[in-house]
């Protein structure tokens, strides 16, 4: 009788460390989740304002056409984004080529390289599991070594100088690191504001 109390016991205990487990997992998937959230709401804040539509001068008939050509793309990246707060304020050039990006803070922005929002939350938790992610798949022979997702964050005693990311992956996960990029670099804004 003994035996099968003490069999039970431990099945309870095993039951329970698993318990234990899986909440804290999801608790840690529920607290990713919020972030991203977080993120997403920036994003559609800043996106609901309505922009103004400012009517295009009318020139007499006899002028010529005017032609703006758009700014010089750097060599090698398809597309610049300007990474702002939602009150307009320049904080950093997402910088986008078909499997990298760089992100180059914006003249004078200090950002800490410690700050929690960069190493926390972008490194800790979007870059680094992606990583991980893309090493399984590597190992799993379903992805090829070299396309392994890699970044390195470059910096100036304390100061980010800039981050760059290689192998980004498909559409879906430029999106997703676009979003993390942008509210990273939002909150670390609002902690050196809150500090200045």
């Amino acid at each position: 009788m003994s035996g099968e109390g003490d069999a039970e016991l431990k099945r309870f205990a095993e039951m329970k460390a698993y318990f234990e487990k899986r909440i804290g997992e999801l608790q840690e998937e529920i607290s990713r989740l919020k972030t991203f959230l977080e993120a997403v709401d920036a994003t559609l804040a800043e996106k609901s304002f309505k922009r103004v539509e400012i009517p295009k001068p009318t020139l007499p008939p006899s002028a010529p056409p005017i032609t703006v050509a758009p700014p010089p793309q750097p060599v090698g990246y398809e597309q610049v984004v300007p990474l702002k707060t939602v009150e307009g304020v320049h904080l950093a050039d997402l910088r986008i080529g078909s499997a990298d990006l760089r992100i180059i803070p914006a003249s004078g922005m200090k950002f800490d390289v410690n700050s929690p929002p960069l190493r926390a939350f972008l490194i800790g938790r979007v870059l680094e599991p992606m990583q991980a992610k893309d090493g399984e798949a590597a190992r799993a022979g379903e992805l090829a070594p070299e396309k392994i997702l890699s970044y390195r964050v470059e910096q100036e005693g304390n100061i980010v100088k800039e981050i760059s990311i290689k192998n980004f992956g498909d559409e879906r996960r430029l999106l997703e690191l676009k979003n993390a990029i942008r509210w990273t670099f939002r909150r670390m804004y609002e902690r050196m504001a809150s500090t200045a």
